[in-house]
């Protein structure tokens, strides 16, 4: 089977190649398969190399992204992780055919890119580093305005999937009231939280307009994406951006 990946449907400038891996066309066996690219899941180290090389291939990558350990934080790398033993959660380039990229299985996927080609990035965003700024700190790092930016959303869990403690919905409303639109109340006490309506407000917040995106469930689509809320133990995607030129 071959690798199948999504490319980012937005208008963004011919030299900006992005998109997610979705989970066909890799070697993983069990939870993990198949095309699992994360390297600390406890899956087999050597299918986890052999579908990075599939997924350069595939995707026609010019290099082997820049892989970052994800930490639910809000640093944010420049053109290459800084220290790998640092949690890392977002990383800009200005560098043609530097591959940014960032795993997830569940969590939000942000790819942004200047109007003009000129400044990629990308983040992850869980509702932890969501809440605490991971998409401000990312744009804060970047030499292009937010209003000059292009934002792809990519799959993440869906609203009716995500069910939180009130505590997750309070840590939101602590920093901004009006949070509160994109948490339901379900029939348990608990709440259902929209990863993606709470990165559009905050993208919006902070002057980015051109959102696009964002139309996706990991959870309800189980062959074509890992999810962690689901399975527990899986693999993990890819979502990647880089400047051909």
């Amino acid at each position: 089977m071959t690798v199948r990946w999504l490319e980012a449907d937005w208008p963004a400038e011919a030299s900006i190649k992005a998109g997610t891996t979705l989970r066909d066309g890799g070697m993983s066996k069990g939870a993990y398969r198949s095309l699992n690219l994360g390297a600390n899941v406890a899956d087999d180290p050597a299918a986890v190399i052999e579908n990075r090389r599939r997924l350069v291939q595939a995707c026609e990558l010019p290099s082997a992204p820049n892989w970052l350990r994800q930490t639910h934080s809000t640093n944010v790398a420049h053109e290459e992780p800084a220290n790998p033993d640092s949690g890392t959660d977002a990383i800009i380039t200005r560098r043609a055919q530097s591959v940014c990229a960032v795993l997830t299985a569940d969590c939000l996927p942000l790819l942004f890119a200047a109007v003009d080609g000129s400044e990629v990035a990308a983040a992850h965003a869980g509702w932890r580093g969501l809440c605490e700024g991971i998409i401000e700190a990312t744009l804060n790092g970047m030499q292009t305005r937010p209003s000059m930016l292009l934002v792809w959303l990519g799959p993440a869990i869906s609203q009716p999937a995500f069910e939180v403690g009130a505590e997750v919905r309070e840590q939101f409303l602590a920093s901004n009231s009006a949070a509160a639109e994109h948490f339901v109340e379900n029939a348990n006490g608990r709440y259902q939280a929209d990863l993606y309506g709470l990165a559009r407000q905050r993208l919006e917040a902070a002057g980015v307009s051109r959102i696009y995106g964002g139309g996706r469930c990991t959870f309800g689509e189980p062959d074509n994406f890992f999810s962690y809320r689901r399975g527990g133990q899986c693999g993990r995607m890819a979502s990647f951006i880089y400047r051909a030129k």
